[in-house]
């Protein structure tokens, strides 16, 4: 039997608040005692925290999955991945390396998610099954769960009309599909980029919901519905503010606590996302921070999520980057940690993580300052467990064939970077160079 481990002279953040504990112990990848005392037994590994604060693994509840994702993202803290879109074939190998491997995060994956012919993602993939009307909801759905997806991505109305606008669902096909999903127990989730866009898929029940929209100021009526529906939001502000052009990427790329455990293909990701955008015709990033504090005001469940690896981020790094958005929009820094452990495990139904408590899973993070007054104390990690096996933070060494599928998938979100700004703004990415 492995041996069992007792972290001691530590602060404990169980996934919602301080607890007077100072020791967590953990055997067999379960968490066993939490206690004010000792709780090492006799030939326990006993780990001195020395006054550091130990947090549930991190959740990052928006990536999409590409080689490498998992393995990064665990070396610094995130120990489970919320897959928002993959091929069949590439959410297995990702599943199959999580239920294999130690040394890579645990993962949940959407597959391929629900649009109409030519919508969003179609430029970034090859061909994947799509929808045209309600009718084809009930089976889109089976195919998905018979995929093995875990939940269900629909991707919203653009809010774009006339010539511009992008092909979309019509209200009755995102409803049907979100009841189809609920029938078979399953969390959905909607990307949206437009208010208009978010009115309908709160009109139909979603769950969750994708990013926050800028193309307006989201009033407090809207706000307090999502807040009564139940409806968790993730706002990905990691990724939006490079998009409209602000440098979080190059943020944290300045961080060395961050920046140590970064390779210069990391590094470069992180510093060339954000300077071509600026002086396009874009809403400002200021929006995007203002109505994530309309939703925080009115009391919307909040999920940490990156939409990793957009231009300007990088798996795991940029979660702690989310953290410090999430704090600008008035979340305490108890409610930003929430909202990447306890919060995003209720939410996808993953009930045996995201806490410190007996019984769960030993996905923990040991870090050396107090993230409870700083946020940013979460990125000095000392130690990472996933399933009570410590990970080797140094280990991860991006390959070439992973540095090509990232440099792929940053041209196809630039196809689709160009096509939205074409048909919202009227204008390509030519001619604002």
């Amino acid at each position: 039997m492995p041996k069992a481990t007792a972290i001691v002279n530590a602060r404990v953040f169980d996934g919602t608040r301080l607890r007077d504990w100072t020791s967590v112990r953990f055997a067999d990848g379960t968490i066993t005692d939490c206690a004010t005392g000792p709780t090492a037994h006799d030939g326990d590994e006993v780990i001195d925290a020395e006054g550091g604060t130990i947090l549930p693994g991190l959740i990052d509840s928006h990536i999409h999955l590409v080689p490498g994702a998992l393995a990064q993202g665990l070396t610094f803290g995130v120990t489970t991945a919320l897959d928002m879109f993959s091929p069949p074939d590439v959410m297995a190998v990702a599943k199959e390396q999580a239920g294999a491997r130690p040394d890579v995060a645990d993962v949940r994956s959407a597959g391929i998610g629900a649009t109409a012919p030519g919508g969003h993602p179609s430029a970034m993939y090859a061909p994947f099954p799509t929808l045209t009307g309600p009718e084809q909801a009930e089976q889109f759905v089976a195919d998905r769960v018979a995929e093995g997806s875990d939940f269900v991505k629909i991707f919203g109305p653009s809010g774009t009309a006339g010539p511009w606008a992008m092909p979309s669902l019509n209200p009755a096909t995102i409803a049907a599909l979100t009841e189809a999903a609920h029938r078979r127990g399953l969390v959905v989730v909607a990307h949206v980029n437009s208010l208009a866009g978010l009115r309908e898929v709160v009109s139909a029940g979603v769950d969750v919901i994708a990013h926050v929209p800028v193309d307006g100021e989201l009033d407090r009526s809207l706000a307090e519905r999502i807040a009564e529906a139940g409806i968790a939001v993730g706002p990905t502000l990691a990724t939006t503010e490079n998009v409209l052009g602000e440098p979080g990427g190059a943020a944290v790329a300045a961080d060395p606590r961050l920046a140590g455990m970064l390779g210069d293909a990391q590094m470069r990701r992180l510093t060339s996302g954000a300077s071509a955008q600026h002086g396009r015709k874009t809403p400002p990033y200021s929006r995007a921070e203002e109505n994530v504090g309309r939703l925080v005001d009115a009391g919307v469940a909040i999920l940490a999520g990156t939409d990793a690896p957009n231009p300007g981020t990088v798996f795991g790094a940029s979660l702690h980057r989310e953290l410090e958005l999430l704090g600008r929009c008035g979340m305490t820094p108890a409610q930003a940690l929430n909202a990447a452990t306890a919060a995003p495990a209720r939410v996808f139904n993953l009930a045996d993580r995201g806490q410190v408590a007996p019984g769960q899973r030993a996905d923990l993070v040991l870090v050396s300052g107090d993230p409870l007054t700083d946020i940013t104390a979460t990125r000095a990690v000392e130690r990472i467990w996933r399933a009570g096996v410590p990970c080797d933070r140094r280990a991860f060494v991006a390959n070439a064939a992973e540095a090509q599928e990232l440099d792929a998938f940053d041209a196809r979100v630039a196809r689709v970077v160009a096509a939205v700004r074409e048909r919202r703004y009227g204008f390509g990415q030519s001619k604002a160079d």
